[in-house]
């Protein structure tokens, strides 16, 4: 992976290893045992020698070469997958923590702690980090298309100008129809993930009428990316038996208050915005300060997280339930095999 490649060049060959998260992306990785798994190599046959020695991702665990970024050797303290550094950089280090990053795609983790959980609802068990950087567990489901939806309107079909226009739109939408019950997008562009992994999948939009505006479908694939997630969170509760408290929230669609507000409604569950959005580069940054002594304790780290904007469920029960059979029924024609 990328990482140890950086880790080999920067040391200028002195190092040749990768961290427990991006290990366990090989699909080689051994996650109870933290270390390559012998009968994964054998039946692909990838030699052991081949592969980089896997240490937690808190280092220090290597050093730059002197002359490669600067005149001296600088510390290499941290090495952390994507994810896991979102879901550290949201604070979110105890067992039913749990964050989604609205990119492209919605990505979403729940920290497990020190268990491994094997999921029934076809989500993944991944390597993850507590408080202090040691390893853990999460629960990750993967949401293909998110802000890619948002591209799709801008883009393909021209609805929009730009993605903060879908704001106005989503707001004029809702105000004309407030039950939001028509139309439904699903934007199965590529399939759905999780829960349903369903390749085979293709979207659709469901319930138009006459009245039906562009402002509507503009609204109503915002709300697709508030149901998915909900979709996914629901799958982690039921695998964990962790009930969520609120979900943290980082990645470029989060700007949008609408979505944001949705989310929190449709959830029935806080929203949590991250003040800083890009918590990947926090979550690394976080774990080398601590690594590095800038921060004794992960409670000295707090600070830095604080200060986000919660979005506070306002929907009656009965108006969430009505819209998840709608949005229910409109996944189920998407589906080419039967889901959980």
């Amino acid at each position: 992976t990328i990482d140890t490649w950086l880790v080999h060049k920067l040391s200028r060959g002195a190092e040749f290893v990768t961290d427990y998260t991006n290990a366990s992306r090989t699909m080689l990785f051994n996650l109870a045992r933290r270390e390559w798994d012998h009968e994964m190599l054998a039946m692909l046959g990838v030699p052991r020698e081949m592969l980089p020695r896997a240490v937690s991702s808190r280092g220090p665990l290597a050093a730059t070469a002197p002359g490669t970024i600067a005149p001296h050797a600088i510390p290499i303290a941290a090495i952390i997958g994507d994810q896991q550094s979102a879901l550290y950089g949201q604070g979110a280090i105890a067992a039913g923590d749990s964050k989604a990053t609205y990119g492209t795609g919605a990505f979403l983790l729940m920290n497990t702690g020190d268990k491994m959980v094997p999921s029934k609802n076809r989500l993944l068990t991944t390597a993850a980090l507590g408080p202090a950087g040691e390893p853990a567990y999460a629960l990750e489901g993967s949401v293909f298309i998110a802000g890619a939806a948002v591209q799709w309107l801008r883009d393909g079909l021209k609805l929009v100008r730009k993605a903060a226009d879908t704001y106005a739109d989503a707001r004029a939408s809702f105000a004309k129809n407030k039950d939001r019950t028509q139309p439904y997008v699903v934007p199965a562009f590529v399939g759905l993930g999780a829960p349903h992994w369903d390749a085979n999948a293709r979207g659709a939009i469901v319930g138009i009428t006459r009245g039906t505006t562009r402002a509507d479908i503009v609204r109503a694939t915002l709300d697709s990316i508030a149901y998915q997630v909900r979709d996914v969170i629901v799958a982690m509760e039921s695998d964990t038996g962790h009930p969520l408290s609120e979900l943290r929230a980082d990645g470029g669609a989060t700007a949008n208050r609408y979505l944001m507000q949705f989310q929190a409604d449709i959830l029935g569950k806080p929203v949590r915005r991250a003040k800083i959005t890009e918590t990947t580069a926090m979550g690394a940054a976080m774990l080398a300060g601590l690594a590095m002594g800038v921060w004794k304790s992960p409670d000295e780290m707090h600070a830095l997280i604080k200060g986000a904007d919660v979005f506070k469920p306002k929907m009656p029960n009965s108006e969430r339930e009505r819209l998840l059979a709608g949005w229910h029924d409109a996944v189920s024609r998407t589906l080419t095999r039967p889901s959980n």
